[in-house]
């Protein structure tokens, strides 16, 4: 299918719908929880494990590797802004997880991260998943706005891949969330909601990253080893170790094989 059409569109509105898109799956997973009252711990750590090697192949395919290869295209060092925006996009997360309220399902609310507050538990619980998903809209948004700079099929169709990647592991993420919600006691369309809300960010972020990337593109490389970080981040401090408890732990680690191994297949016969 040809889509060298899209490039005649600003990068930020292809960013807003690629974001929007992973939303909408976030919203389709969510619904799962009209269906199932109650999630299986053995399904449940799969798909955080499928999530977490989604993001980690993403990371290096769809964000390090470009960031290292433009740099050495502009003839400056090519690990630098990689270690420098990599770390950067961890430290970042690191003060948000310090700060941003949230908890963590299945903990109780005196387990509550960051600052101290009375907000209701639910609202703690969707804050933590909403957590998750700002790298993901910021990469997305980071891909698409380095059209901008070098507005090529390749390129573009790098980007599309790494919004379905996105997506792939955002309906997973999405049941993931609105399902135990269920099951701490709200109602299915209260779960429901609070679900999808948590993807809301995503667009957000998105369209925030393209558009810094457009107003300072001398930072690309920068910007997209940022958000590897960001979400490498996320992947180590939460999916892993959430896909981890329990008993059945291989399952979760093979569940994190195959969302590598798909992110890897999509990025490279596709992208």
């Amino acid at each position: 299918m040809e889509i060298e059409w899209l490039l005649e569109y600003n990068p930020v509105w292809l960013a807003l719908g690629a974001t929007l898109f992973t939303w909408f799956v976030t919203a389709l997973g969510s619904a799962m929880v009209f269906f199932f009252k109650s999630i299986n711990k053995k399904i449940l750590n799969s798909m955080l494990g499928f999530a977490a090697g989604v993001m980690i192949a993403a990371s290096f395919w769809s964000l390090l590797k470009p960031a290292i290869e433009m740099s050495e295209a502009n003839g400056n060092t090519p690990w630098m802004p990689a270690v420098v925006g990599f770390l950067a996009g961890g430290a970042f997360l690191f003060a948000v997880d310090k700060i941003l309220p949230h908890l963590h399902m299945g903990l109780s609310t005196d387990k509550a991260e960051g600052i101290k507050t009375t907000w209701q538990r639910s609202v703690l619980l969707v804050l933590a998943i909403t957590l998750h998903n700002i790298p993901e809209g910021l990469a997305v948004g980071v891909a698409f706005g380095a059209l901008a700079n070098n507005p090529d099929a390749g390129m573009l169709a790098g980007a599309i891949v790494l919004a379905i990647g996105i997506g792939l592991q955002n309906f997973p993420e999405g049941a993931a969330v609105s399902i135990p919600l269920r099951r701490e006691g709200f109602s299915r369309l209260k779960a429901f909601n609070y679900g999808q809300l948590s993807g809301i960010v995503e667009p957000i972020a998105g369209v925030v990253g393209a558009y810094l990337v457009l107003t300072i593109t001398p930072l690309l490389p920068y910007a997209l080893s940022f958000a590897a970080g960001a979400m490498i981040f996320v992947v180590v401090e939460e999916l892993i170790p959430e896909s981890q408890t329990g008993n059945e732990t291989d399952l979760s680690t093979i569940g994190a094989m195959l969302g590598f191994a798909t992110m890897m297949f999509l990025d490279v016969a596709l992208g």
